[in-house]
């Protein structure tokens, strides 16, 4: 292994765990695809059997020995022994650690991994029948909770509007304990989201919309009609305002769960698990 000790909280080795944002690590090779940072050897593996190239790794020191060996496997098996040996392991001790990152490591690593190119919308929506579609979600611990459940209940993808946050993040791609990686996903670009836009073009796929709102004409989500549809896009909004009035209006049905005890809603997150399962029957 090309194993480093690092000492100082400044040594340019450790700026992209260090120095650099998550923004400007996706931004990193301009219009190519740049760069995103796991947490904690289970993703890290994730990753690596999904295709991502490994950059470089960030170990405490004393996770050596026990949190990096799945990773250092992973990394033998799928990209070789040769590969490996030339990928540069920063080890440091808890406190520079903590020190440099802000907090303690998730379970003592990090690795940096090279992007794919994401697809368009319409190579997303070739040759699926249920896709998730998350619409201006910015809260990372949602994105990655519905990726899960999407991966888990069966869905075929998951599409974000553009303002949605990255599910590559580092606190979303640990909520989804790495199905960001075992999932499709793809976001619509900047113009395909604005207002009802990504609605209209769905429907030119052959997609009937299925918006999570509640209003006067919802109907329960454990509807026979909408599950008979072949191709079907459940719409989620972001925690708190939901989905915009023309998205709720546009859309072929309106669902909702139905609640009791006085509770009007539920976490988006905890939403998107009963949708799922409910629309995949």
């Amino acid at each position: 292994m090309n194993i480093t000790e690092i000492k100082d909280f400044n040594a340019p080795e450790i700026d992209f765990f260090a120095r650099t944002t998550e923004n400007q690590l996706r931004t990193y090779y301009g219009d190519r695809p740049g760069l995103f940072i796991t947490e904690s050897a289970y993703v890290t593996v994730r990753a690596l059997e999904a295709g991502f190239e490994p950059v470089s790794m960030l170990v405490e020191t004393g996770c050596m020995e026990t949190e990096a060996v799945p990773v250092i496997e992973a990394l033998e098996k799928i990209w070789g022994k040769e590969k490996k040996d030339s990928i540069p392991v920063y080890i440091a001790d808890r406190e520079l650690v903590t020190n440099l990152t802000g907090h303690k490591l998730v379970r003592g690593l990090w690795m940096v991994l090279r992007r794919k190119e994401e697809l368009s919308t319409e190579e997303f929506c070739k040759d699926k029948n249920r896709i998730a579609v998350l619409f201006d979600v910015v809260n990372p611990a949602n994105v990655g909770a519905i990726i899960r459940s999407a991966a888990a209940l069966g869905m075929d993808g998951v599409l974000l509007t553009h303002p949605s946050v990255d599910p590559y993040t580092r606190r979303a791609s640990r909520v989804s304990m790495g199905t960001v990686f075992q999932i499709p996903w793809t976001k619509a670009g900047f113009e395909e989201s604005q207002g009802i836009s990504l609605l209209d073009k769905l429907r030119s796929y052959g997609f009937k919309t299925v918006a999570m709102a509640l209003t006067s004409d919802s109907t329960s989500v454990d509807n026979d009609e909408i599950r008979a549809n072949d191709k079907l896009a459940v719409i989620l909004g972001t925690e708190g305002t939901g989905l915009p009035d023309d998205v709720i209006k546009a859309s072929d049905y309106r669902v909702m769960i139905p609640m009791q005890h006085g509770v009007d809603s539920l976490n988006v997150a905890a939403a998107s698990a009963i949708s799922f399962w409910e629309l995949m029957k």
